[in-house]
C-alpha cells in the first residue's frame, strides 16, 4: 500500500491543468463508445460467438458490464470524481480492445478504430497514476470539508 500512496501522492502534486481538458475528453470518449457499443450490440455478439467466448462467458452480461462501464465511468471521469477507480475498471476493456479485438482488424485503413482505442487506453493509464486534478468534483468535495 506504500507504494500506492507514494503514485497517488505524486499523482496529486504535479498535475498540469492542460491534464484535466485531456481527462474530460477521455470521459466524453467513454461515452460515446458505450452508446455506440449499446447501439451496435448485435454485431459484438456476432464477432463473440465467432472467437467461441460463448460457453465460457456469459455475452449478454458481458456486454452490459461494459455499457455500464464505459458510459457511467466516462461521466464520471469527466467530472472528475472516482477517476481512478474508474480507469482501473476500463482498463481490462481496453486492453481486450486494442491487443485482441482491433489488432485483427487493418490497423491501416483510414478509419480505423484500434487508434482511437490506443489513445484511450493510454489516457486510462495516465489518470490512473494522476487522478483527477485541478478541475474536478472531488477537489471541490476536499475543499468544504
Amino acid at each position: 500500500m506504500n507504494v500506492l500512496t507514494k503514485i497517488q501522492n505524486w499523482g496529486n502534486r504535479h498535475h498540469p491543468k492542460w491534464l484535466d481538458y485531456f481527462r474530460i475528453l477521455l470521459g466524453l470518449v467513454l461515452i460515446w463508445k458505450g452508446i455506440a457499443f449499446a447501439s451496435n450490440l448485435h454485431a459484438f455478439t456476432n464477432m463473440m460467438k465467432d472467437a467461441m467466448l460463448g460457453v465460457a462467458v456469459s455475452i449478454s452480461l458481458l456486454a452490459h458490464i461494459i455499457i455500464v462501464l464505459h458510459i457511467i465511468g466516462g461521466l464520471l471521469i469527466a467530472v472528475g470524481s472516482h477517476t481512478r477507480l474508474f480507469c482501473l475498471l476500463n482498463l481490462p476493456i481496453l486492453i481486450v480492445a486494442v491487443f485482441f479485438v482491433n489488432l485483427r482488424a487493418n490497423i491501416f485503413s483510414p478509419y480505423a478504430e484500434f487508434w482511437v482505442s490506443v489513445i484511450v487506453l493510454i489516457g486510462l493509464i495516465c489518470f490512473l497514476i494522476e487522478g483527477n486534478g485541478v478541475l474536478s468534483v472531488e477537489r471541490d468535495k476536499k475543499a468544504v470539508v
